[in-house]
């Protein structure tokens, strides 16, 4: 058996895959089918000979992983010479059921799918992806590794809301936190990059895309995290709202006559950065802002704002802090909005140095001082290395 990971992020209407080397992070091929259902559906292969795409129909998720099965075959590697180790699965809601990465079998698909109401959009395509793949691939260990399952280590007064007990005990209302993999990957990575022992690291992770959440993780562990039982909770977004009085749906369904999912669509779909200025993808919007428009200049200041609240909230949970790191889209690109989330927080201990954090680069990298007591790093988040590692764990298990 090698260590290679075939992994598969199955959505509504796209199914992502990579083939990694779970013990290196080296991703040998890559792809993307989307647009799965649709008239006319888009498939692209980066491997050996270099990136192809054909525009096809593709009626189903099975369709798609036969084309990229296909796609192995026709432009390398080949998956039959590499003696698979596992196929990994991204699935987003664990519940409190999965605390860790576990084996799949029908029990396991089962669980899962109880669990759909709490991820109504995500579950049911993961599902999905699980499916198909067992059955093209019935002889391969297949794993699931949860979203949801690092921040499975919250304490009790984390991930407790003040509601009545029945919510809490009769429907599962509570704390559970997204981008685990994510948060994991770049909290062992910062303490790689210390030379330190991730059990003896604290970490202030912010994990800034499309979609945003912090973490705390104290010694390698998440203690505090922004998102909730769903995403929506926390830092500004591209389209979401974030922290929000929750009495503000009550008000507009009885004073405007919104219905419930208008509401949930609107906070969901149709706020963030995208409600206050027309713009959620973030290079448009620091355009925007460059050339004046008050919209995206007023979505730029509350997006930093939010995110400095909560490097100040998770200090004060951490108590100490050895690092707070960049990570995702934004967090790795856009130096700005380090330099003003940051900026003032010298008595903390946090200190930014400007040069090099403008400068061009990628790459793991500190952009703090080299005085700074607390070090500051960006670090590309790799959620397919971090998804083959916890496969091919199970595995070996």
């Amino acid at each position: 058996m090698s260590d290679h990971v075939l992994v598969i992020n199955a959505g509504s209407s796209s199914l992502k895959y990579s083939l990694v080397e779970a013990r290196t992070g080296e991703a040998a091929a890559s792809g993307l089918a989307e647009r799965i259902g649709e008239r006319q559906g888009r498939h692209l292969h980066r491997g050996p000979d270099g990136e192809t795409e054909t525009t096809r129909s593709i009626p189903g998720h099975e369709d798609a992983l036969r084309l990229a099965i296909g796609a192995f075959e026709s432009h390398g590697p080949s998956l039959d010479g590499l003696d698979l180790a596992a196929v990994g699965h991204r699935v987003v809601h664990g519940g409190s059921r999965f605390s860790a990465s576990a084996l799949i079998d029908d029990a396991l698909v089962a669980e899962v799918t109880e669990l759909v109401p709490l991820a109504p959009l995500h579950n049911p395509a993961n599902l999905e992806g699980i499916r198909v793949a067992r059955r093209l691939f019935p002889n391969l260990p297949q794993v699931a590794v949860f979203d949801t399952a690092f921040h499975q280590s919250l304490p009790p007064q984390a991930y407790t809301y003040a509601v009545p007990l029945a919510w809490l005990e009769d429907h599962g209302i509570r704390r559970y936190g997204f981008h685990g993999t994510s948060h994991a990957f770049v909290s062992q990575e910062t303490a790689r990059l210390l030379e330190r022992d991730p059990a003896e690291t604290n970490t202030i992770v912010l994990h800034l895309g499309n979609g945003c959440s912090a973490s705390a993780v104290r010694g390698g562990r998440s203690v505090e995290t922004s998102m909730g039982l769903t995403p929506l909770e926390g830092l500004v977004m591209g389209t979401r709202s974030g922290d929000l009085d929750p009495a503000i749906p009550a008000y507009l369904m009885r004073e405007v006559g919104l219905s419930a999912e208008d509401i949930d669509l609107a906070l969901n779909s149709a706020s963030g950065l995208k409600g206050l200025a027309g713009e959620n993808d973030f290079r448009e919007l620091e355009r925007l802002r460059a050339s004046g428009d008050e919209h995206a200049g007023l979505a730029f200041d509350v997006y930093c704002h939010r995110i400095r609240k909560y490097v100040g909230a998770y200090y004060a949970v951490l108590e100490t802090v050895d690092a707070v790191v960049f990570t995702a889209g934004v967090g790795e690109h856009s130096a700005e909005v380090r330099a003003t989330s940051l900026n003032g927080l010298e008595r903390l201990g946090i200190c930014i140095d400007n040069d090099r954090n403008n400068e061009p680069a990628t790459g793991a990298r500190r952009i703090s001082t080299d005085d700074s007591e607390v070090a500051v790093f960006v670090v590309p988040t790799n959620e397919e290395w971090q998804i083959a590692r916890e496969a091919l764990g199970v595995v070996l298990a």
